[in-house]
């Protein structure tokens, strides 16, 4: 009986350079896919943002103080009080997810236990689950009824009408909370716990080792979520058009109502305009405007990350 072995390495090798560019292909096609969608997005705004600039000048558009294309008389074309109903729910909600978001990633990688932790983070990641129209929902049955509640209870709060920019930044900020704390919580679990434990020994308390070693340790990685988040509140659409209401204006009032930019494109697009018409064309110019903010935050996260970057062996 023979005992040499097979030599297989010819058929091996063939069936493995076949897979390898089988895989190669469909990892390619799916890149391609990618960018390719990615591209045509873009061509898809800027044509159209293109025909609606060739009527608006640009001027007009970036300085003007009221918009409302669709009036029959004397129409305005000034995108700021949608970007102002934007920054402030933007600004609204960043003022709570961010606080709350980043003490509970320290919660969740520095004091809790394993236990907790497993039970914790799925149920708080669920939040994020859960589709925008139904805390659009929410805010329109809880947190404005609240809201209401507070300004005749309370003499120097005034009493909010059904759509305002407080309840929209409130559900929004409660929506991305799990953004916040998950990226967060897994950028400080990356801290190796070789400098923990240097800080415990020359007596640091396990406070002074979370705020002072593992926070600034693990800041590029927050900072990305604190981006990454508030690009999403940006673009939020469904919550904010039920919470906040579709008066665009100019307001400090946060008990006022006010319209988004999404909330817009909403209105236009489930609404009358006819396809062709300036109101229409508005569409893309508002798109084009937006993508460009929220690309705008994405180039800035990447070089947070990139700046702040720490690596250990």
């Amino acid at each position: 009986m023979s005992t040499e072995p097979l030599d297989l390495s010819r058929n091996g090798n063939d069936v493995g350079t076949l897979g390898d560019k089988v895989a190669r292909y469909v990892f390619f096609a799916c890149a391609f896919v990618t960018v390719a969608t990615t591209l045509a997005i873009i061509v898809v705004l800027v044509d159209g943002a293109m025909d609606f600039f060739s009527y608006v000048s640009l001027t007009e558009y970036f300085t003007g103080t009221n918009w409302s294309p669709r009036a029959a008389d004397n129409p305005s074309f000034g995108v700021l009080p949608l970007v102002w109903g934007t920054l402030m729910i933007t600004v609204g909600s960043a003022l709570i997810a961010i606080p709350v978001g980043t003490l509970t990633a320290i919660y969740l990688s520095e004091y809790a236990d394993p236990r907790v932790r497993k039970v914790v983070k799925p149920t708080l990641e669920i939040l994020a689950g859960i589709p925008t129209i139904v805390y659009g929902f929410f805010a329109l049955s809880f947190i404005t009824p609240i809201l209401q509640s507070l300004g005749r209870h309370v003499e120097f709060l005034p009493v909010p009408g059904t759509f305002n920019a407080a309840a929209g930044a409130i559900v929004v900020g409660v929506m991305i909370i799990p953004m916040v704390s998950s990226i967060s919580e897994d950028a400080m679990s990356a801290v190796p716990d070789s400098l923990r434990n240097a800080a415990y020994g020359l007596g640091a308390t396990k406070f002074e080792v979370s705020t002072q070693v593992v926070l600034p340790a693990s800041l590029s990685g927050i900072m990305a979520a604190y981006i990454l988040a508030i690009s999403r509140a940006i673009g939020e659409t469904m919550a904010v058009t039920l919470a906040a209401g579709a008066l665009p204006q100019i307001t400090n009032d946060p008990f006022e109502e006010i319209q988004t930019m999404t909330a817009y494109m909403v209105e236009i697009g489930t609404g009358d305009a006819s396809v062709g018409s300036i109101g229409y064309q508005s569409l893309f110019a508002i798109g084009l405007t937006l993508f460009v903010m929220t690309f705008l935050m994405n180039v800035f996260s990447m070089w947070i990350r990139s700046r702040y970057r720490e690596e250990y062996q």
